[in-house]
């Protein structure tokens, strides 16, 4: 166990993270720069078309520079097997943030088309220069906006982006917490997925969405057969976490 997996406990970049909690709400950023600073790194230091160095990178860059809020390697993972698992050929992902997920997502299914909605116009800026390094922007689309907008953003998913009933292979969820249950609720009463297609939801303990968890215990062997990964919070080692992972049984 590395001392370097720790470091963000002590470092200032993680305590700035907890006094920003509440600008990450209202505007997808900690509120410091460094999230711009992030792609700036991606950019000057990992080869350009190498999604894995990029991947390498911005891992780097949390654990040495500034902490982020994306999965991580630890709990990215879990995410890795789970795309596979899914087959995926269309994956969904709520909470784009500096374009992390998207990038491991389409790393672990290379012929997948990604879609990738996030709140704010600035974070889809960073994912996209991110991507566009990566050489991935061909198949990897951020929308901003948010599922729970009335019905905007999910029209534009179906009116410009394809999707449709059981069309979603995957869908990963790691935005807003409050959010995760109601907008699963609302792509369900879309019909989007289809029997033995993934959800995978993160940070179920930190900072946690309890209802989304209880949902999921109370639709397990039903609607849904659910499996949580005991794992940690993002780039260190000190608190647990989990990821939860459940498969659909609806038609």
């Amino acid at each position: 166990m590395s001392l370097k997996r720790r470091i963000p406990f002590l470092r200032w970049s993680f305590w700035r993270l907890a006094i920003g909690s509440r600008n990450i709400t209202k505007t997808g950023q900690i509120g410091d720069g460094r999230e711009a600073a992030a792609a700036d790194y991606v950019v000057a230091s990992a080869r350009r078309g190498d999604i894995d160095d990029v991947i390498a990178k911005i891992d780097e860059f949390a654990y040495e520079k500034s902490f982020l809020i994306n999965i991580g390697d630890e709990k990215g993972e879990f995410l890795d097997a789970a795309v596979r698992r899914s087959n995926a050929a269309v994956a969904l992902e709520l909470g784009t943030y500096c374009g992390y997920g998207s990038l491991r997502i389409a790393r672990a299914a290379p012929a997948a088309k990604v879609v990738s909605v996030e709140l704010s116009a600035a974070n889809a800026e960073i994912a996209q220069r991110i991507w566009e390094h990566a050489g991935i922007s061909d198949r990897v689309t951020c929308v901003v906006g948010t599922i729970g907008d009335g019905g905007k953003t999910l029209d534009a998913l179906a009116n410009e982006h394809g999707f449709a009933a059981g069309v979603l292979d995957l869908l990963f969820i790691d935005h807003d917490k409050t959010a995760y249950l109601p907008d699963l609720l609302s792509i369900l009463d879309r019909g989007w997925l289809h029997r033995g297609s993934i959800v995978v939801a993160d940070n179920m303990l930190i900072p946690g969405s309890p209802k989304y968890r209880e949902y999921m215990r109370e639709q397990e062997g039903k609607l849904f057969a659910t499996s949580e990964h005991k794992t940690h919070g993002e780039y260190q080692t000190m608190a647990p976490d989990l990821v939860l992972e459940s498969e659909y049984l609806g038609d």
